[in-house]
């Protein structure tokens, strides 16, 4: 029989054939019964092992035996592959293995929660699992209940005229509209059929338009698309985890125009610089005039304590400008240390530190440190050696450049003209302005550079605005804060990106600003509470979820710390020679 199913052999039902069929018939019909042993005639006793385990078979005459008692044997080899019932007993154990896991496989089946309907009947198929098939059970009878279905039920029955409204009939009685069920309100079915479509094992946290279209595909009801959107909206889960596809919260708010040359300054550090062989120095401190946008590079080590650095801000900065009156950073641990914040109090300069993870405070320097980044490449690029070694030609080379936002170049702005260079060889002789001539040209060109800089701000805010959008929430609303997502474990213990994005909700306690607030922490958390709007997402209540602890060991920077969390089950991995422990670690 087997041959006939080759390819190119002819189909001819001969007489070994019929035999074949009526013997596998018969092995097909017929059950195996175990015989009782007869005296006085040899047994056989076919044995197999394997790694899963023991398979023995003991026989008489070709025929099972179903005793077994103490008996004289003979060890004999036998082939393996002629040894077919004791291998299978010996391999019955990884046949359970495969059956239980079809068991399984079958239960996670029964949790799948369908309902499809097909043909121009619109019949329910038989594609549901067995224990949602009372869902349309549940649905006809909450039709009959429904006062409303009932008399649009009674009319379509009622009518001898042909049926050409939108209603149909099934063929057992439920109402469905244009080919779909109608789910009538109340009984929770609606809430069911939202929660199957939305976190089912085969719909996963679909989007609005993916979990109306789906839904929408086998079931009706008014004002479904607005009650997808709703459930949506209040999914706790999606809220953590789900990026925002808007534009981001908060319109440009422009520091104040200072007043004075180098009343106000911005610093930053660059970091990650290679040590040159001899050198010691690693990163560069950033401290730029906000006004004539003057920088100093000042070179020093990422390991320096702020005690060094205050010794170098004096000898470079007080030392040939002055104390100023205010100083914009970031929230560098070197710049929120309590000796810092003592030494500029009592020269009497003001702090102004950025909101949380929020750089965007202090973008005079992040974006002198840019352009500063660009030429140290250059330079190493065109001439090689040190970059130590350039950077007092930069810093010149970048004073005595054409700077949009004043208009002039940062010397100019500083000394009343452009320092001399090759490229400038014009005369200037000297000079010699006295009195009130000087003074009234230094302050039109300060005016100048006031102007100029307004008019800056006003057409970076314009063009940063239109892709933003203005975000306000009051003083108790809940929100999510955005975390870092790239390192770390979040609270389900997962690593990396499958960390959630938000992590909350927090209570706002006010507002510090136009676009920061000051959140509710737990004192553990050790940060810093003043975020930036762009930072936080408003918090949707679900009424019937359980609101979930913050993560743990959450550091300050918004990251987990990556690490074992716990010892989970041990095995040993036996291979032909050895064995090999191994424990896993979550």
């Amino acid at each position: 029989m087997t041959k006939l199913t080759g390819k190119g052999v002819p189909f001819v039902w001969s007489d070994d054939v019929e035999k074949a069929f009526v013997k596998l018939k018969e092995a097909l019909t017929t059950a195996p019964v175990l015989t009782l042993p007869e005296p006085g005639k040899p047994y056989d006793v076919y044995a197999d092992a394997s790694r899963i385990g023991l398979g023995c078979v003991l026989m008489q005459e070709g025929k099972v035996d179903g005793v077994h008692r103490g008996l004289r044997l003979k060890i004999q080899y036998h082939p393996g592959k002629a040894n077919v019932v004791a291998d299978a007993l010996s391999r019955r154990k990884l046949e359970v293995c495969r059956e239980k896991e079809l068991e399984a496989l079958n239960n996670e089946f029964q949790m799948i929660r369908l309902s499809a309907l097909e043909g121009e009947s619109s019949e329910p198929l038989g594609f549901q699992a067995v224990n949602q098939s009372s869902l349309i059970q549940r649905i006809r009878e909450a039709q009959l209940r429904d006062d409303k279905i009932r008399k649009i039920v009674e009319k379509i029955e009622d009518s001898d005229e042909e049926n050409t409204t939108e209603y149909q009939l099934a063929e057992d009685g439920t109402l469905l509209v244009h080919g779909r069920i109608s789910v009538p309100e109340g009984d929770g079915l609606r809430d069911e059929i939202l929660r199957i479509a939305h976190q089912s094992v085969l719909s996963i946290h679909p989007g609005s338009t993916k979990m109306y279209k789906d839904v929408r595909r086998y079931y009706h009801w008014p004002g479904m698309k607005r009650a997808v959107a709703k459930w949506i909206s209040h999914c706790q889960a999606c809220q953590q985890v789900k990026a925002e596809h808007l534009v981001p919260a908060g319109l440009l708010q422009s520091l104040p125009v200072p007043e004075w040359k180098w009343d106000s300054v911005a610093m930053d550090l660059i970091t990650g610089l290679p040590v040159a062989r001899g050198r010691m120095n690693n990163s560069i401190w950033v401290i730029v005039d906000r006004l004539t946008k003057v920088a100093h590079l000042l070179a020093i080590r990422d390991s320096d304590k702020v005690e060094t650095l205050a010794e170098l801000y004096i000898n470079q900065i007080v030392r040939l400008h002055g104390v100023p009156a205010d100083i914009v950073s970031d929230r560098d641990p070197r710049f929120t240390a309590k000796f810092w914040r003592a030494l500029q109090g009592a020269l009497g300069t003001v702090l102004n530190l950025s909101t949380a993870f929020h750089p965007e405070t202090d973008g005079q320097t992040e974006r002198t440190i840019r352009t500063i980044e660009d030429m140290l490449r250059l330079c190493i690029l065109d001439w090689a050696g040190v970059w130590e070694d350039y950077l007092p030609l930069i810093e010149f080379s970048y004073n005595n450049s054409y700077h949009t936002s004043i208009g002039m170049s940062p010397y100019e702005a500083l000394y009343g003209r452009p320092c001399r260079t090759p490229l400038c060889w014009t005369e200037v002789g000297e000079r010699r302005v006295f009195g009130p001539q000087i003074i009234d040209e230094t302050m039109e060109k300060l005016q100048v550079i006031r102007t100029n800089m307004r008019k800056a701000q006003d057409r970076q805010k314009k063009y940063a605005d239109q892709g933003r959008r203005e975000v306000n929430f009051e003083a108790g609303d809940m929100v999510y804060l955005k975390v870092s997502a790239q390192k770390g474990r979040d609270r389900f213990g997962k690593v990396g990106k499958l960390a959630v994005r938000y992590i909350g909700p927090y209570r706002i306690i006010g507002r510090v600003g136009v676009v920061a607030y000051r959140l509710e922490l737990p004192p553990d958390m050790n940060l810093h509470p003043v975020f930036h709007v762009s930072l936080l997402r408003k918090h949707v209540p679900d009424p019937n979820a359980i609101e979930r602890e913050r993560p743990e060991e959450l550091r300050r920077n918004l990251t987990y710390p990556e690490g074992p969390l716990k010892i989970g089950l041990r095995r040993v991995r036996e291979l032909k020679n050895r064995r090999i422990p191994q424990i896993q670690v979550y």
